[in-house]
């Protein structure tokens, strides 16, 4: 569907959707008090919750063909790799919150572009000029803000190993990514994520009972009655259902380019709330230098990738390129 044809309603909840998913690291950052790996299992949990009930509607209005493809062996493995990735992804992202500021966290798991393209290089093809200047650029991004080490913003201090968790944050989304793409060929949004959802909320709880002395303080359902409860019920809720619920529901009518495009704003959108609501504080003058060269960069990717898609559809043998 073109641009002109969009309804207007749609760019609005693609707004909201956009201003949601950047909302999670500032309330991550608000409620550090609860350990990290705890508190991506808590926001998962909630979630799937919120969830539960829309995918049992889903559940019980699909054709039964759908429901017992569900349980073949194949699509349960997906689903339970889909998990795990998921539970990585969050378990990675949300500690990098705890070791460095809140910009440059955003900034290094906003970058799994750039690591599908390095993967897409080392297994699938070459990378288009397009492309390749975009890794160029994002890697020389990256490098500069990296300048910014022991620069304090807020009540963290920029350093490389809370960098280097975000970016293994970008990495195993990138697992999500593909094992989405697979099976949301066919299966129905809430049916899949639904348990994706909790298999990664549950897999963070021996994780986080293993490697965070903290755990039994809490509990793994301790968010029923912590203190906390109301900013893990907004995480769930804005971030979780209005934000990613909202872009998948987006992807109906506005091209994925554009969502993927729109989503590099996370950062930046993510920063202004975290300066405004929650002091995160300022970042410093490499990360204004660098930050706006790795963003402009993931950008490049995403559209080089894209024309590159668009070119391997439309040659005369059919053959398309998909990673």
């Amino acid at each position: 569907m073109s641009g002109s044809n969009v309804p207007s309603f749609v760019w609005v909840v693609l707004g909201i959707a956009i201003f949601g998913v950047s909302s999670a690291g500032a309330i991550f950052t608000h409620v550090d008090q609860i350990p990290p790996l705890l508190r991506a299992s808590w926001r998962l949990q909630l979630t799937a919750l919120l969830l539960a009930p829309l995918a049992f509607w889903q559940w019980f209005t699909t054709e039964s063909v759908i429901r017992n493809r569900v349980f073949e062996p194949k699509t349960l493995l997906i689903l339970m790799g889909s998990g795990f990735f998921l539970a990585l992804h969050f378990g990675f992202w949300v500690t990098s919150l705890d070791h460095t500021s809140l910009t440059h966290s955003l900034l290094f798991v906003t970058a799994h572009p750039l690591v599908i393209l390095v993967g897409m290089f080392l297994f699938v093809r070459k990378p288009s000029r397009m492309e390749l200047i975009g890794g160029i650029a994002a890697f020389t991004g990256a490098g500069i803000s990296l300048l910014d080490a022991g620069d304090v913003q807020g009540e963290h201090s920029v350093t490389f190993f809370g960098d280097q968790l975000a970016f293994f944050g970008a990495v195993f989304v990138v697992g999500y990514i593909v094992c989405g793409r697979i099976l949301r060929e066919w299966m129905p949004l809430f049916i899949y994520a639904f348990p994706v959802t909790l298999i990664g909320g549950l897999l963070l709880i021996p994780a986080s009972s293993l490697l965070e002395g903290k755990f039994s303080s809490f509990g793994a359902f301790g968010y029923f009655t912590h203190s906390t409860l109301g900013w893990f019920l907004l995480l769930a809720f804005i971030a979780g259902i209005l934000g990613h619920t909202g872009l998948n529901y987006c992807l109906k009518y506005i091209s994925p380019l554009l969502i993927s495009i729109s989503v590099t704003l996370e950062p930046v959108i993510g920063s202004i709330i975290g300066w405004l609501f929650f002091s995160t504080g300022v970042p410093g003058l490499w990360t204004w230098v660098g930050g706006p060269i790795l963003l402009l960069g993931i950008v490049s990717i995403i559209y080089g990738e894209h024309i590159s898609n668009q070119t391997a559809f439309d040659r005369p043998d059919g053959q398309g390129v998909d990673i």
